[in-house]
C-alpha cells in the first residue's frame, strides 16, 4: 500500500483570504499527519491574491491559478513518482487544478468529485469571479484557455471520466445561470446517493471510473458536502448534505482500491470553528476512511 503524503496548498486564488488558508494548519495540528501515519512533503505558497476582476477571463487571480497549478503539480508529481499517496491541503477549490494537472502529464485518469456544489459556473454567470465555483467547468475544458488548457494539456478531464457526487445545489445554480452539466458526466446527486445509500453509490462511482479507460482516479472532498448542520465552517452554506458516517462510507469505498491515486481536501474554514471541534472531527473522518487505502487501522 502506498504512503500517505501531505501537501499543504492554502491557496485562495480562486476565493478570497476567508480563512480557508488556515486549512492546513488546522487539521495537522489536529493531528492530521499522526492519525494517517503520513509524512509531510512540504507547502506550494500561492501568488499574492488580486482582488480585482480580470477583464479578459472574466475570473479572479486567473494568471496566478494557472502558475500555481504547475507548482502544485510539480509538488504532486514528485509524491507520484516516489510511490507515494498525495493528500493535499487546501485552500480553495482551485488546488483540483494542479493535482489533476500532475495526472494529466502522466495519462488519462478520472475524478470522483465530491462537493455539496457542481462548481460548473461560466464566468458571465458567476457573480464575482471566484474561480471555486468553475473548477469542474475548467478542469473538463469550459472556460476561458489561461486555465482550461494547463501546459497546452487540456482538458485535463474527459466528461466521461468524472462522477459528481452528492452535491444539492441544482436549484441554486439553475436560478444563477449555471450552464448544466454535460451529459456524459455523470451526476449522483445527494437524492440519488440517498436512495441507494451512501456506500453502495459511492460503488457505483467507483465501478463507472474504473470502466473507462483511465489510469486511476482522484478524490476531491470539498468538506460542504456535509450536511451544513455538522460543518457550518464553509464560506459558502446550502441546507441538507451527508451525515459523518455518510461521508466516512463514501471516503472509504473509494480510498479501499488500488483505483485512487490521490486526494484533496479543501474549503474548511478554521475562523468558523470555535474550538477547533470540526477540525477534530474532521481529522477522526479522515483517519477512518484512510487506512482501507494505506493499510492501517483506524
Amino acid at each position: 500500500m502506498r504512503e500517505p503524503v501531505i501537501i499543504e496548498a492554502p491557496s485562495v486564488l480562486g476565493l478570497r483570504p476567508s480563512g480557508v488558508q488556515d486549512l492546513p494548519a488546522a487539521l495537522l495540528g489536529a493531528g492530521l499527519a499522526g492519525r494517517l501515519g503520513a509524512v509531510r512533503a512540504g507547502r506550494v505558497e500561492a501568488p499574492a491574491y488580486d482582488p480585482v476582476r480580470d477583464e479578459a477571463t472574466g475570473i479572479l487571480n486567473p494568471d496566478g491559478i494557472a502558475r500555481y497549478s504547475v507548482d502544485l503539480a510539480d509538488a504532486v508529481g514528485g509524491v507520484l513518482d516516489r510511490g507515494g499517496f498525495p493528500v493535499v491541503l487546501g485552500g480553495d477549490c482551485t488546488v483540483l487544478l494542479g493535482s489533476l494537472l500532475a495526472l494529466r502529464r502522466r495519462g488519462r485518469h478520472g475524478l470522483l468529485f465530491l462537493d455539496g456544489h457542481t462548481d460548473f459556473y461560466q464566468p458571465s454567470a458567476e457573480p464575482t469571479g471566484e474561480a471555486a465555483s468553475m473548477e469542474l467547468a475548467l478542469a473538463t475544458g469550459r472556460g476561458p484557455r489561461p486555465l482550461t488548457d494547463l501546459e497546452g494539456r487540456g482538458p485535463l478531464l474527459r466528461d466521461e471520466d468524472v462522477v459528481a457526487f452528492g452535491f444539492r445545489d441544482a436549484a441554486e445554480s439553475a436560478e444563477a445561470g449555471m450552464q448544466p452539466l454535460p451529459p456524459r458526466l455523470h451526476a449522483i446527486d445527494l437524492g440519488a446517493v440517498r436512495a441507494a445509500g451512501a456506500a453502495a453509490a459511492a460503488r457505483r462511482a467507483v465501478d463507472h471510473l474504473a470502466s473507462g479507460g483511465s489510469a486511476g482516479y482522484w478524490v476531491h472532498l470539498d468538506v460542504d458536502v456535509l450536511d451544513d448542520a455538522l460543518m457550518p465552517a464553509v464560506d459558502y452554506r446550502i441546507p441538507g448534505g451527508l451525515t459523518w458516517r455518510e461521508l466516512e462510507d463514501v471516503l472509504r469505498t473509494a480510498l479501499a482500491g488500488e483505483g485512487a491515486v490521490g486526494l484533496d481536501v479543501t474549503i474548511f474554514n478554521p475562523r468558523l470553528d470555535p474550538g477547533a471541534v470540526l477540525a477534530a472531527r474532521l481529522v477522526e473522518c479522515l483517519g477512518r476512511a484512510l487506512p482501507a487505502r494505506t493499510g492501517r487501522g483506524g
